[in-house]
């Protein structure tokens, strides 16, 4: 399992994780040509996400999810208070999550990590695969 850092700051934020052949985004807050670019960096093409999942409605952490996910198709993950927050109940493949319950996408787990924060529903990620765990908190 790998991971890297696309931005983190007040103008964006993006993590990107790997767990054998699946590809993972954590937030979008990047535009989406500068999305592309800084995955382009890594070797990755948006058509390579298998999914996009949001910690928090913040715009740092979103403004770029709903152009990305709906000109790539890339179903996305959130809770159902973020998703109200941020009005982002009309990306084409959202996908609601508990903030308690673990999911599956492909053969990497999921578990959902409810934090304190100034946002609707904000949760943290932890991943499972293969044996290893990796949390992004």
């Amino acid at each position: 399992m790998r991971f890297a850092s696309l931005g983190s700051g007040s103008r964006g934020n993006g993590t990107l994780v790997q767990a054998g052949g699946t590809l993972l985004l954590i937030d979008c807050g990047f535009p989406l040509r500068v999305t592309e670019e800084r995955l382009s960096r890594l070797g990755v093409k948006p058509q390579d996400l298998r999914a996009v999942l949001v910690t928090h409605e913040h715009g740092d952490h979103c403004n770029g999810v709903r152009v990305l996910a709906n000109r790539y198709r890339i179903p996305v993950y959130m809770t159902a208070g973020t998703a109200r927050a941020r009005q982002l109940l009309d990306v084409q493949h959202n996908i609601t999550i508990d903030s308690h319950t673990a999911f599956v996408i492909d053969d990497v787990a999921i578990q959902p990590v409810a934090v304190p924060h100034d946002a609707a529903e904000p949760v943290q990620y932890v991943f499972e695969w293969a044996g290893k765990r990796l949390g992004v908190l």
